[in-house]
This record gives structure tokens, sequence and C-alpha cells, in this order.
């Protein structure tokens, strides 16, 4: 804490969770870390096969390997931080790098909906327009709608958040074990109107409007596919239900991540209460190159024909 006048304002912040891990510290520093190297090397092996092998220089594995970037972003915002805080004995995060956490991550969650929308794009003029397919997802095209996510995705952090680097903060106790930006702001001197919105303002614009058009992608394919052949409903239902799956996870990993664990507390264990708000953060990313990538036919002759290759060398 430093001194301001009578008062006093918080440099940095204390991530108090950490306290309870104890004699857990070791097991729960291996897991995590194999966790997190898993993540990053499924989505790297997954990126690199969709670069190495021209074949898959196709819209649809391009915005893949976006979205596989995205993981790894995603998870480095979260597992670096975890890992540092298991052996410190203060558990303290300076304040810019609690801000750079709450931007990498919200920034990532906001690219990830953001990602499947133009991935849901794409399937509905693969489906619905076939002819003009080509035409319309051509490789400029795809550029600019993966610059479009990310460039929506920081303005959606800037406009919902940015008020929180100019709050001024008279305790420093987070009761968590990464910089949640609810708890922070309720630590801040005097809270702003803007926190009651920024949550809502956030959830409107990039969850709530990918999600709408995702939804109308998907009806408008679902409305074609009834009237075409059976093989290519199969075709359809074979790249469309990876990315079903994968927004109805993402909702479910929002829904944990609102709820207020803390008017839950004696019931519910300490365990429970921090890992469920992580839960997008820790299946997403694993989930993403195995629900895509492996499970569809041209990524996995393409990584056995690059293990085969390097085998044969």
């Amino acid at each position: 804490m430093q001194k301001i006048g009578n008062s006093s304002e918080s440099v940095s912040f204390v991530l108090a969770a950490y306290g309870n891990v104890g004699a857990f510290k070791y097991p729960y520093f291996i897991i995590i870390l194999f966790w997190y190297v898993s993540i990053c090397v499924a989505n790297t092996v997954l990126i690199v096969v969709i670069h190495v092998d021209r074949r898959l220089h196709e819209p649809m594995y391009i915005l893949l390997s976006n979205l596989c970037v995205n993981e790894i972003n995603a998870s480095t915002a979260l597992y670096p931080l975890l890992l540092s805080q298991m052996f410190s004995d203060s558990h303290e995060v300076t304040l810019p790098w609690c801000f750079l956490q709450m931007c990498c991550m919200y920034i990532s969650g906001s690219a990830e909906f953001c990602s499947l929308t133009a991935m849901a794009y794409d399937r509905y003029i693969a489906i619905c327009h076939p002819f003009s397919y080509n035409v319309i997802m051509n490789t400029e095209r795809v550029g600019m709608l993966i610059l479009l996510v990310w460039i929506f995705s920081l303005v959606s952090f800037i406009l919902s958040f940015s008020f929180i680097f100019g709050l001024k903060f008279c305790r420093n106790i987070v009761e968590n074990v990464y910089c949640d930006h609810q708890l922070i702001i309720r630590l801040s001197c005097s809270v702003p109107i803007q926190s009651s919105i920024s949550m809502i303002f956030f959830t409107l614009l990039s969850i709530f409007m990918p999600f709408n058009l995702i939804s109308i992608s998907y009806l408008k394919i679902l409305r074609v596919c009834r009237k075409t052949s059976t093989e290519n409903k199969q075709k359809a239902v074979t790249t469309c239900t990876p990315q079903i799956v994968s927004v109805s996870n993402l909702f479910v990993g929002c829904i944990f991540h609102s709820i207020d664990f803390s008017l839950l507390a004696p019931q519910i264990p300490d365990e429970v209460r921090i890992i469920l708000p992580m839960y997008v953060l820790i299946c997403q990313p694993m989930l993403t190159p195995f629900l895509y990538g492996f499970n569809l036919p041209k990524i996995r002759q393409a990584c056995k024909m690059l293990l085969s290759e390097e085998s044969s060398v």
C-alpha cells in the first residue's frame, strides 16, 4: 500500500486464494504445467500442419488456424501467472500485470466468439452459395475477416473496461487465483457507475451479437440441408457439428464465469469455487484442436502424412 495524503492507495494486488494451496502446490504445479504445455503443443501442431500442407490453404482451415492462435493466447494469459504464483510467498501482482492479464483474457474471449462467427459465415457461404464460394471467400477476404476479429475484440474490450485503468484502489485482497475484473472493481475506493453496465455491454457486444450471427448462419444452413442429398447433409454435419459443440461449451463456461460464487461459498468447496469460473479457459483451448482439427478427415490425413515424412527422414 502506498500512502497518498490521509488515505492509502494500493499499487499491487494479493491473490489470496493461493493461501489454501499448502502442501498441494507441487502436484498442482505439475498438473497445470502439463496441461498448459499440452494446450500449446496440440494447437501448435494444428497450426503447423495447416501451414505446411498446401491442400489445407482453404478459408475454413485458415480460420481454424487463427482460432488455435487465440487458444494459445488465452492460455498464456492465465497459466504462466498460475505457475509463477504457486511458489510465491506473497502472491502479489502489480497493477500493470493485473491489467494486462484482464486485457488479454477478455480480448481472447471476444476473439473466440468472433472467430466462431467467421467460421460459421464461411460454412454458410460454402453450403448455401457453393458456386460463389471461391469468389466471396478469397484469400484477401479471409485475411480481412481475421483482422476484423482482432480489431473488434480490442475495441469491445476498450469500450467496456478501459475505465478500470483509471480507478484508485483502497484495498488489495483479491479472493481468486487470477485478476478477475469483477473482484478488482470491488476493491476500488469508489465504484463508478460504468461498473454496473460494463459487463452487460461487453456481453452484448462480444457474446450475444456473435451468437445471433452464428445462429442465423446455421438456421440458413439447416434450411438448405433439408432440400439436399443425404451425402451433402452428411458433409454439412461433419463440418458444422464441431462449431455447434464449441459454441455450446463456451456458453456453459460463460455461465460459470458470470455466477457470483462468493454468495454460495458456504455450500461449495474452495476448489470448485475457483475452478468453475475458469472452466472455459481450462477446457476450450484443448477442445478446439481435437474437436475441429484432428476430427476433420483432411487434417487427420495431413497429420499422418507429416508424421510419415518425419519418420522416413
